[in-house]
């Protein structure tokens, strides 16, 4: 991933997947490319086209929060997308540095001795997990990638029936999340843009953080589980996230939990 036109990239990819009809845009005959012109979107942002024409090729890359505001919703960004290309026009934060897990939070994952609990950081790499979380999945290990291991384990089309789903969420978590210029990122994303499937969800550049929600498993011992997921920001440690999956009571999924070792 090249790191040197983040706002500009994203710019172009959303306007690419605007059609003309859906921002009440006459079609005007022949058109080169397959959403709006330039043109077409700075008009409906309110700024001119020699401007986004140096937003998009990286001449400027700090614009205000109004004209900012004004492209997210011509571009007909959600909340989330909305909030990430405000992190890309932000000047580069300074890297964090790689906190280890604390203790009280070693005790927390330890405490949820019946769910699947682990901490990750967010360029996706596992930093912990309780006894549970590793025996749902090798994936869970500390030390593991998830991204990496969606995109380029084969066993992850095994382990999640919805891989498809699951393969688009962390796409577009991981875009949400991680800082785009740290150099971890950069190398991560290079590594998956071998992957076929992570390249095409990738341009989409679609941005969605982990969120609250349903995840299915088919684990080759216990069979298939449905739990949800929990996503907690550690405090103190904002670059670490906690991982949590719960069983609705008395479902087979709860029973099928309590088999794994």
């Amino acid at each position: 991933m090249a790191a040197d036109n983040l706002l500009g990239d994203f710019l172009k990819a959303r306007r690419g997947r605007i059609a003309p009809a859906d921002a009440a845009v006459p079609a005007g005959g022949r058109r080169r490319v397959a959403g709006l012109r330039r043109e077409e979107l700075a008009r409906l942002a309110g700024i001119s086209e020699p401007y986004l024409v140096r937003l998009e090729q990286g001449i400027d890359r700090h614009p205000s929060p109004q004209v900012l505001r004004s492209l997210a919703r011509a571009l007909r960004l959600d909340a989330d997308a909305s909030a990430h290309l405000h992190a890309l026009a932000a000047p580069a934060p300074v890297p964090p540095s790689r906190t280890a897990v604390s203790a009280d939070v070693h005790r927390l994952l330890d405490a949820w001795a019946d769910r699947p609990a682990y901490v990750r950081d967010r360029c996706f790499e596992v930093l912990a997990a309780n006894k549970k979380a590793r025996a749902l999945a090798p994936l869970y290990e500390p030390g593991s990638n998830l991204a990496r291991a969606v995109f380029l384990d084969p066993a992850a089309r095994s382990l999640f029936p919805d891989w498809a789903e699951v393969a688009a969420q962390t796409a577009a978590a991981l875009r949400a999340e991680a800082d785009p210029r740290d150099p971890r990122t950069v190398r991560l994303v290079a590594e998956l843009e071998t992957d076929g499937e992570f390249r095409r969800l990738w341009t989409r550049h679609e941005a969605r953080p982990a969120r609250d929600d349903l995840k299915r498993f088919t684990h080759p011992v216990v069979g298939s589980l449905a739990l949800r997921r929990q996503a907690l920001t550690v405090g103190g440690a904002e670059q670490q996230v906690i991982i949590v999956y719960q069983a609705t009571a008395g479902s087979p999924s709860e029973a099928a939990l309590a088999r794994l070792p």
